[in-house]
């Protein structure tokens, strides 16, 4: 099972930008599919973005298309989430996630999951 640990989260003003990295341990790492879920209080996890195992595929939630990028370095067991134009309403804890091979936009299809990292945007 892949080992997962988020950082980079923080409080910024709309508009502004964060990068989120999810270090990854486990010799199998570029053998998952990775995603990107959030979660706000009171609030169902929800998708965010998805990159296959190759990374030449990536899905978004609408949501979040043209202003999140997800990315990965399988050589640094990394995967990336790039917000740029951030808005209040993508304040949520956010949670880095592997499933073997193939991806899903469903959170129950992901084994293995991140401890989360808050990312909190001002209006």
């Amino acid at each position: 099972q892949v080992q997962l640990v988020e950082s980079g989260g923080g409080l910024v003003q709309a508009g502004n930008s964060l990068r989120l990295s999810c270090a990854a341990s486990g010799r199998t790492f570029s053998t998952h599919a990775m995603g990107w879920f959030r979660q706000a209080p009171g609030k169902e996890r929800e998708f965010v973005a998805a990159i296959n195992w190759s990374g030449d595929s990536t899905y978004y939630a609408d949501s979040v298309k043209g202003r999140f990028t997800i990315s990965r370095d399988n050589a640094k067991n990394t995967v990336y989430l790039q917000m740029n134009s951030l808005k209040p309403e993508d304040t949520a804890v956010y949670y880095c996630a592997a499933k073997y091979y193939s991806g899903s936009t469903y959170a129950n299809d992901y084994s293995s999951w991140g401890q989360g990292t808050q990312v909190t945007v001002s209006s």
